[in-house]
């Protein structure tokens, strides 16, 4: 078992590439432990398989270093927020152990990502009641809440809380997102159209990046929000 320091959860593959693969990219590559885990596979989209998009997550974590990868197997579209899934998301919070989670955005175009946003926030917070009991693999899991939850941005802006500066891992979280082939444009493909299929679609997400990185005077950022205050001691952690 991999103890984590981040872990961050998405509702499909890609979501966490699109949305704070960056801050993936930076963190790692200070030393950080982080994985990520998909709650689906993305079986409901417009383009791709499963199978494929399992491979192409392969291809993603290898490209930002993750120490774990793994995929729950929740049905698209239709998964709750309901204590069979908090269950089950409990478990692998508690076999990480991360300090930071990063999960989706708290309400979106897309249903799941509100969906995903909630069912993280709560199996964080009933990670740590002991009284809920888990097991993995016949052995008994130990309580554990993460210290925070932050939630990264994705298709609807949302005004952020904090931005990171990632402009130094911009071409990782370029072709982080570029694994995902079956997913983005591509003028060879004979699969229908859709709506992150289009051309102009990864050229938002340029467009998003710039203008959160010039909000901090970056050349690009990613935001998130967060679900309580945020302390510091001292001013000068600020940039």
């Amino acid at each position: 078992m991999t103890k984590l320091d981040i872990l961050v959860i998405a509702a499909h593959p890609d979501d966490a590439e699109l949305g704070c693969s960056g801050t993936i990219a930076a963190h790692v590559a200070k030393g950080y432990k982080v994985g990520i885990v998909d709650l689906t596979h993305g079986e409901m989209g417009t383009r791709g398989t499963p199978e494929i998009r399992l491979r192409e997550s392969d291809e993603a974590a290898q490209i930002l270093g993750l120490s774990a990868r793994e995929n729950m197997g929740f049905k698209d579209i239709f998964f709750k927020d309901d204590d069979a899934h908090q269950l089950e998301l409990i478990k692998i919070i508690r076999k990480y152990r991360p300090e930071i989670v990063l999960a989706n955005a708290i309400t979106d175009r897309h249903p799941d990502h509100g969906k995903g946003a909630s069912l993280a926030s709560n199996a964080c917070f009933m990670s740590g009641l002991r009284k809920i009991e888990t097991e993995v693999n016949g052995m008994e899991q130990e309580a554990w809440r993460p210290k925070f939850v932050y939630h990264y941005i994705q298709n609807n802006y949302i005004e952020p809380d904090f931005i990171v500066d990632i402009s130094s891992y911009w071409d990782t979280k370029v072709a982080s997102i570029l694994a995902f082939k079956s997913q983005f444009f591509d003028p060879e493909s004979e699969e229908p159209a859709s709506f992150i299929s289009s051309p102009e679609f990864l050229p938002f997400i340029e467009s998003r990046a710039r203008e959160l990185g010039h909000r901090i005077m970056t050349k690009y950022g990613e935001g998130f929000t967060v679900e309580r205050y945020i302390g510091v001691d001292d001013l000068f952690d600020f940039r």
